[in-house]
């Protein structure tokens, strides 16, 4: 959901540093609400524009296909699929069965601009 909504700014002609703090740098100070006051408390305490885009908008993004896509991941987990594709996979390729998807999540927009603007912001520590 991050990626997406970072690459739809994007698409739409955001700066990707914008659309980086936007979509993930914040993220932070939302989930450290939510987890302090729950979810209604966190929009009590954003401002009015963010609390009124989450509480009309959201469910057009997060709707129905998208808790369909949910339950048939639970079904994969519950029937033993998914644990049979990871056991499988990782029987052929071992550790390196990760390194496709972090490879490819390496080179998207997102991690290249975060790079740069973590360096940034803390220059003095490792945040590669």
């Amino acid at each position: 959901m991050i990626r997406t909504a970072f690459e739809t700014l994007v698409e739409r002609g955001y700066q990707p540093e914008i659309a980086y703090f936007e979509c993930l740098h914040e993220l932070k100070l939302i989930v450290d609400l939510i987890q302090r006051y729950g979810i209604a408390g966190m929009y009590r305490r954003v401002s009015e524009t963010a609390r009124h885009g989450g509480l009309t908008r959201g469910n057009k993004v997060i709707a129905e296909a998208s808790k369909k896509a949910m339950d048939n991941v639970l079904d994969d987990i519950r029937s033993g699929k998914y644990a049979r594709e990871w056991v499988e996979s990782y029987e052929k390729e071992g550790s390196q069965a990760f390194d496709k998807y972090l490879k490819t999540l390496d080179q998207h927009q997102i991690e290249i601009v975060g790079k740069k603007l973590r360096q940034m912001m803390w220059p003095n520590e490792d945040v590669v």
